[in-house]
């Protein structure tokens, strides 16, 4: 049986070509009982509208796609500095792995990053006009992965594996906030730890705090149930989440684990607003390894993991799909490594080449 068309949609929701078109080109032109009952269908049936009939119809296009959320800081957009290469945060070192492995392997690589039109809309831009494409955790319902996963590969960055059918990248986000947390408190005797969370759907966040909890438990310290605060992954968030924090407790705790860098170094400003020294009064440590990392004051100590890696390796993962349609899934758990400078209390700079690894 062929690739469902517009007009089996069309025909199954009693509407006409025109009709499907709009809801994916102008679905506010649509009335929302018709448009609804077209994406219904569309999902029923595994269409999925393409922008390049021609290259779907030959299944090659000589491009790949990548789909993640808008992470973008406002902060870092706003004073001028989005193209500062010491500025590139998660995303963007992905990208930068995904681009040299794609040209690497003779392949061009498509960027969806905006969730403006929702996800409907994201999935129609880039799988009929891509071979095959990486979507990070959290940006494309399952439903509609499913989906396009019955016509393109599809490869998952980041998060727990939802489909198992799917090839599948992350890294070791709890071992590595165990051993992080597990250095302050045995390297530098720091007993009162706060963590500062991402959101409950972040799949990466909530396994670094899981690595967190697990080092205060081997350590015979209260093992909280949820983060102290949270955030949503940016230094302005991070800043209001310290600022919460320290409200709320009146004694400041004597290291805060963040949930990633950006929060980190929103951490980092809070703290010196408020007084307090960081290393010597409070503790800052991160996740990620964004190059700004190196470049503040202290310089923050951070889980550093291979983003860069992960854009290569899922691209990897996408070409030999390509080759071997049939083969096994495969799920792949990157290494993440302890950077350790100023922030936690360890000299600077400190020698990062024999640093262990971790996963």
């Amino acid at each position: 049986m062929g690739a469902p068309t517009v007009y089996d949609v069309a025909k199954r929701a009693q509407v006409s070509i025109a009709t499907v078109s709009r809801v994916y080109r102008n679905p506010d032109t649509v009335r929302s009982q018709t448009r609804d009952r077209v994406l219904a269908v569309a999902r029923e049936l595994g269409y999925v509208p393409s922008g390049n009939a021609r290259g779907l119809a030959s299944r090659s296009t000589g491009v790949l796609g990548l789909c993640f959320p808008d992470y973008a800081d406002p902060e870092v957009e706003d004073d001028g500095a989005a193209d500062d290469p010491e500025q590139m945060l998660y995303a963007d070192e992905i990208t930068r792995g995904m681009e040299r492995a794609a040209r690497r392997h003779g392949y061009a690589l498509l960027i969806a990053a905006s969730l403006a039109g929702g996800p409907e809309s994201l999935v129609a831009k880039v799988a009929g006009r891509v071979d095959g494409f990486a979507v990070l955790a959290r940006t494309v319902p399952t439903e509609d992965l499913e989906i396009i996963s019955r016509r393109l590969p599809v490869v998952m960055i980041a998060g727990p594996r939802e489909i198992d059918h799917l090839d599948h990248l992350e890294v070791a986000n709890a071992d590595g906030e165990y051993e992080m947390a597990t250095h302050l408190i045995r390297d530098h005797g720091l007993r009162r730890l706060a963590f500062l969370g991402g959101t409950t759907d972040s799949p990466d966040a909530e396994a670094r705090f899981h690595g967190f909890q697990r080092a205060c438990a081997a350590a015979g310290l209260a093992v909280p149930d949820e983060p102290d605060t949270r955030g949503n992954f940016t230094q302005a968030d991070g800043r209001a989440a310290t600022d919460r924090l320290l409200q709320r407790v009146g004694q400041p705790p004597e290291a805060m684990v963040c949930a990633n860098d950006q929060m980190a170094l929103g951490a980092l400003q809070a703290l010196e607003r408020q007084g307090l020294r960081v290393p010597q009064d409070v503790a800052v440590v991160g996740f990620d390894g964004i190059p700004l990392g190196r470049m503040v004051r202290p310089s923050l100590t951070t889980v550093t993991q291979p983003m860069r890696k992960l854009g290569e390796a899922a691209v990897d993962l996408l070409v030999e799909r390509l080759g071997e349609p049939n083969r096994s899934p495969r799920s792949m758990l990157l290494p993440v490594t302890q950077t350790r400078r100023e922030s936690c209390g360890c000299p600077s700079p400190a020698p990062e080449a024999g640093l262990s690894r971790l996963g």
